[in-house]
């Protein structure tokens, strides 16, 4: 009994002394809560620049061998604006580097996203590498692509060495090498630079080593040799800007435009216009249309495709070579324009030539013409040619390809070897490479040189001069055919003048001399022997010798003697 009593007791008082502290402590206040401590890191001020924070991480794992920690799981991390996501990562704090795996993800606001499979940041060069398959750089409307992107965070650069892609609602640009700044918007390309337009329906490829683009803008800045290739044209540069919004180009440093009609432009500096057709060159200009065989030349001038027409001044010169040998025509101004004959026109001519619309003939008239096209090259004013056959100058002259015929106005004068031909308009045909005929319909006078001072004239109302071979073969003049020859005696001398006066003449060369001489229907005149002749039976009243005035090469034309701007001034 006393053993188990005491037993009982021993418990009792132990249950005593527990429940009475208990009891004690359910009576009184609740203690102050212990001080919260808090991490040193993100309690540091987030506008630090340059600093990397630990934001978030599911999981943390330290080794006592390892200087960087293990973070796994829903991984962030910020660096002022910018965060980043992954999966995991190994990160250094005592650098703030980090090496970042698995769904990585760089956000800045809701304009700047990149995504890549893997994140290498040095924290003391605050410079990124992402690798992916691929990496996607996406700035608003513009997406970057490469393997490897590598991206400067204090000068917010991005740029890839390994080959990329970039972009945006108008252009994709690809390049071995490139760069991009997202606040600008402003991207470098280096190395097999091609440009390509993504426009439906339009076409259009930049393929250089070096180029500027502005993602705004769409704006291609060139500073290497370039080749600009649309539908219209293929321009070549190796300075210059192209705007692929607006299709119109500056370009320097002697660029060349070829229009596909076959036209090329070439200038020091160049204005191109794509949508009208347009080219404007500055200095040393160079327009060749292989199609009608001409080229332009001057200090200044502009050609346009859609009308096929082109102008040039300062030092202008225009060649046309479609007849073998080369025709050199200088004038202050240069146009040069192709005309089309339509059906209508065709028809019209047809009609112009005595076939009355009533008549037979006028209802076998084809239905269907073929339109006829014409080059034409109008220079003036001071026009001075060359051409090896022939020299000549005027005011005014226009060139017709189709029947290769030169319109000469104001002053003309024609020279071909000891041959002048002048009056108020001259048209000259010519054959091949040689000229054929010259009319002179409203009054003619030629002149040829014997020797010394003498010299064969004749003049009339109207004058068709025909040549063989480049030289005269045949002369008619009709109205107030006025004459004075020198005949050429047997043994090759001259001893007698013929002055005469008719309404008609018909004459025959050969070898440079009269073989046959016609007048009708009246003929007056005079022979007089040399030695008895006046002064005044040498010369006609009309007659002028301009051999002062004579182009002598291509280079001559461009030299205008102050007699030829005299008579250009004459009325």
């Amino acid at each position: 009994m006393h053993t188990a009593t005491s037993r009982r007791l021993s418990i009792a008082a132990a249950i005593c002394a527990v429940a009475a502290p208990m009891a004690m402590q359910a009576l009184m206040p609740d203690p102050a809560p212990l001080p919260r401590i808090e991490p040193q890191i993100p309690a540091a001020s987030r506008t630090a620049p340059g600093r990397v924070f630990l934001e978030h991480a599911d999981r943390l794992n330290k080794t006592t061998s390892d200087s960087f920690l293990v973070l796994t799981g829903n991984v962030r991390f910020s660096r002022g604006a910018m965060l980043m996501y992954c999966d995991s990562a190994h990160y250094v704090p005592t650098t703030e580097s980090m090496d970042a795996f698995g769904n990585v993800r760089m956000e800045q606001g809701d304009t700047l996203f990149v995504y890549a499979d893997e994140l290498n940041y040095d924290g003391r060069e605050e410079i990124a590498v992402l690798y992916g398959a691929p990496v996607r750089m996406i700035n608003r409307d513009v997406t970057l692509r490469t393997d490897q992107f590598i991206y400067d965070m204090r000068l917010e650069l991005g740029y890839y060495t390994v080959g990329g892609t970039l972009t945006d609602q108008r252009n994709r640009l690809m390049s071995i090498e490139g760069e991009y700044v997202p606040s600008t918007k402003e991207a470098n390309f280096y190395t097999d630079v091609r440009l390509n337009s993504i426009s439906d329906g339009d076409t259009l490829d930049i393929y250089t080593d070096t180029l500027y683009y502005n993602t705004t803008t769409h704006i291609a800045e060139l500073s290497a040799p370039s080749r600009i290739v649309n539908p219209q044209a293929t321009i070549l540069t190796s300075s210059g800007t192209y705007n692929t919004e607006t299709e119109q180009a500056s370009l320097y440093m002697r660029s060349t435009v070829r229009a596909n009609s076959g036209a090329t432009l070439t200038g020091d500096s160049l204005y191109y216009d794509r949508a009208r057709g347009y080219g404007e060159a500055f200095g040393s200009m160079v327009l060749t249309d292989s199609a009608s065989h001409t080229t332009l030349e001057g200090d200044y001038g502009f050609y346009n495709e859609l009308t096929d027409s082109a102008y040039v001044t300062g030092r202008a010169l225009a060649k046309e070579y479609s007849q073998g040998d080369t025709l050199y025509m200088h004038g202050r101004e240069i146009f040069s324009f192709r005309t089309i004959d339509t059906v209508e026109a065709v028809a019209a001519r047809v009609i112009a030539d005595s076939i009355s619309p009533d008549s037979v003939a006028y209802r076998h008239i084809p239905p269907v013409l073929r339109p006829d096209t014409n080059q034409v090259i109008v220079c003036h004013p001071r026009v001075r040619f060359y051409r090896s056959d022939m020299q000549g100058l005027c005011d005014s002259m226009r060139f017709e390809q189709k029947d290769s015929t030169l319109y000469m106005y104001r002053h003309p004068i024609v020279w071909s070897d000891d041959r002048q031909i002048f009056g108020n308009i001259i048209r000259l045909h010519l054959n091949d490479s040689t000229i054929d005929r010259a009319d002179l319909p409203e009054t003619g006078f030629t002149a040829q040189l014997v020797e010394d001072d003498f010299f064969n004239q004749l003049s009339g109302k109207e004058m068709t001069a025909y040549f063989t071979g480049g030289e005269l073969t045949r002369l008619d003049v009709s109205g107030n055919v006025e004459a004075i020859l020198l005949p050429q005696e047997s043994d090759s001398t001259y001893n007698k003048i013929l002055n005469a006066e008719s309404s008609f003449l018909s004459a025959t060369f050969a070898d440079r001399n009269i073989v046959r001489l016609k007048m009708w229907p009246e003929t007056s005149g005079t022979v007089t022997p040399l030695y008895l002749a006046r002064r005044t039976l040498f010369y006609l009243p009309r007659f002028k010798w301009y051999t002062g005035m004579r182009p002598t090469s291509p280079d001559d034309i461009f030299i205008v003697p102050e007699e030829m701007d005299a008579l250009m001034a004459e009325p």
